[in-house]
């Protein structure tokens, strides 16, 4: 059924874009140009880390939207040394006393989203309160015994790569080793387990595991959901020493996930909301085109991914986000705001505002990065 719906897929998304973006040499100045464009417009609009952010209510902003930014900006900081980078981050931990939106019993994965950025921060100047609150946090998930956290895919990127840091730094596989215990129930257990390796896509939670259908009868696997799952298998494998058991199962799972993304892929480079559904409220989405830009870009890097296949890819998914995305402001376009499914947060428009504009701007500079380290390992300039 899917052979038909990759015909439909061409089809709608022919007609949806005047013309197919034209392949274009990219230079890593020019990367770095609109990554640092578009960091510069939310810098300046938000001066202080620690303003509350008003959507229909007030929230802290250490919550995983503003996480999810400091990933992208710790990622832009590795590449541009920029001090007022390392300063903002610092800063954003300080003004939150370096703790979590709900204290250190959460067991809410996005709550521990910020932890990825203080532990960062850690490791370049190791000042115990960038690590206590995070810590003793997971320590108490640890200690608690239950697995069953995860019930939803974006868990996993925000709270993962925090069990995989805190290894390394406490040189202890315990976190390895838990990890891969929540990893497991939500791949395996979750709702009869939320990954399909028919299709090599995962389902959002357990309420979209089938009989649960698109429109189109095809299987609801949410963009921006799977472009979670593949920062988060990027991050961790980035992490992982050699010797751990679950290396192989995170690489094999990283592959397979990678194929099932590229299938779907628009033909102006974009991915749509629904990566089976080109019906239900199709269109250019950045979020999600932003995540698998970096997966493929972190891929090609480590020689995972086969070039000929994915670099004309990520070429098509960098320019169109690029050409079409990014305001002379700055601000990023067709952002689909928060939720868990293709109607939530529309409509998704080149000039609509979504309700959080941070997470957005943290993953196109996740992508951005990768695809920067991939032009200089080329010699561009």
């Amino acid at each position: 059924m899917y052979g038909l719906l990759l015909v439909m897929v061409c089809c709608v998304t022919a007609c949806a874009t005047k013309k197919q973006v034209a392949p274009v040499v990219n230079t890593k100045r020019e990367v770095l140009d609109v990554m640092r464009s578009a960091n510069t417009y939310f810098m300046e609009k938000w001066p202080d880390t620690g303003k509350p952010i008003y959507t229909n209510r007030w929230r802290p902003s250490n919550i995983w939207t503003r996480a999810v930014y400091y990933e992208g900006l710790m990622a832009l900081y590795k590449i541009d040394a920029d001090q007022r980078y390392y300063d903002y981050a610092v800063d954003w931990g300080t003004k939150h006393a370096w703790g979590l939106r709900n204290g250190t019993q959460t067991r809410n994965a996005d709550d521990q989203a910020c932890g990825q950025t203080y532990l960062d921060l850690y490791e370049i100047d190791p000042k115990p309160e960038r690590l206590a609150t995070i810590k003793t946090n997971i320590d108490y998930v640890i200690a608690s015994g239950k697995v069953d956290d995860w019930t939803w895919i974006d868990a996993i990127q925000m709270a993962m790569p925090v069990f995989a840091k805190l290894g390394v730094l406490q040189k202890d596989d315990r976190y390895f080793d838990y990890m891969y215990k929540m990893y497991a129930h939500s791949k395996n257990s979750e709702g009869g387990g939320l990954y399909n390796t028919k299709d090599k896509l995962w389902w959002r939670d357990k309420d979209f595991v089938p009989p649960y259908q698109e429109p189109n009868g095809e299987d609801c696997y949410w963009s921006r959901g799977n472009g979670w799952v593949v920062a988060a298998l990027v991050r961790v494998l980035d992490l992982l020493p050699d010797t751990d058991p679950h290396k192989t199962e995170y690489l094999q799972d990283y592959k397979n996930l990678m194929e099932g993304v590229l299938a779907t892929q628009r033909t102006d480079g974009f991915w749509n909301v629904s990566l089976h559904d080109p019906t239900n409220f199709g269109g250019r989405e950045t979020s999600g085109t932003a995540l698998f830009a970096y997966g493929m870009a972190w891929g090609l890097n480590n020689g995972l991914l086969d070039a000929k296949t994915y670099r004309p890819a990520l070429d098509r998914a960098w320019n169109a986000m690029v050409k079409e995305s990014v305001h002379p402001s700055g601000f990023l376009g067709y952002l689909q705001g928060t939720g868990k499914e293709p109607k939530d947060g529309q409509p998704v428009s080149f000039s609509s505002v979504p309700d959080f504009e941070d997470y957005g701007l943290g993953c196109f500079l996740l992508a951005g990065s990768a695809y920067y380290v991939l032009l200089d390992k080329e010699g561009m300039k």
